[in-house]
C-alpha cells in the first residue's frame, strides 16, 4: 500500500482472543464503514524465532529448528490470514507485516519503521506474578514505545447465577 500521508495505526495481533478483541474494537472506533478513515492500518504478528523459542543450542537440536520454522511460519500466516479477513469483511483497507523475534521489542521497533502515531495491542489482563515470570508486551510496550500507546482489554464476562426454583 502507498503512503497515504496519513498517520500510521498499528495493531499487534497474536493468537489470542484478546488481541482479536483489540483490532476488532480498533476497527469499531476508527474505522467505521461508509467514513473518510483517518489513519493508515498495519496489522502485525510477532513471531518468535525457532532457536529463541526453544532455547536449543546444543547437539541435536537443529534436527527440530526446521520443523519448528515451518510451524510458526504457518501460525504466523494463520494468524495475520484471520485478521486481514476481519478487515476485509468491514471493508478496511489495511497492511500485514509478520514480525521476527520478541512481540515486545518487534512492535516497538515496527512503530519506529512505520514512524507510527498509535500502537494499539490487546491485554491478556495478568496479575502481578504472571507478569513478572510471562512479562507484559502491552506494558513494555506502553513504556518503550516511541507514540501513543492503546492498551484495549476485553470486558470480564459477568458469572449467571443460577437460581433455584
Amino acid at each position: 500500500m502507498a503512503n497515504t500521508g496519513k498517520p500510521v495505526m498499528i495493531v499487534g495481533v497474536d493468537e489470542s482472543e484478546q488481541s482479536f478483541h483489540a483490532l476488532e474494537w480498533t476497527l469499531d472506533h476508527f474505522f467505521s464503514n461508509g467514513q473518510e478513515h483517518q489513519f493508515r492500518l498495519i496489522v502485525t504478528h510477532a513471531k518468535p524465532s525457532p532457536s529463541g523459542l526453544l532455547g536449543a543450542h546444543g547437539q541435536g537440536s537443529g534436527d527440530f529448528l526446521p520443523v519448528v520454522e515451518r510451524d510458526l511460519n504457518k501460525l504466523a500466516k494463520k494468524t495475520i490470514g484471520s485478521a486481514m479477513e476481519i478487515c476485509e469483511q468491514r471493508s478496511v483497507r489495511v497492511t500485514s507485516e509478520i514480525l521476527e523475534g520478541d512481540a515486545r521489542h518487534a512492535l516497538c521497533e515496527t512503530v519506529d519503521k512505520h514512524r507510527a502515531a498509535i500502537l494499539v495491542v490487546g491485554s491478556h489482563n495478568y496479575g502481578k506474578v504472571k507478569r513478572a515470570f510471562l512479562g507484559s508486551v502491552s506494558d513494555y510496550c506502553a513504556h518503550h514505545a516511541h507514540c501513543t500507546v492503546m492498551i484495549v482489554k476485553k470486558p470480564k464476562q459477568k458469572k449467571t447465577q443460577k437460581t433455584t426454583s
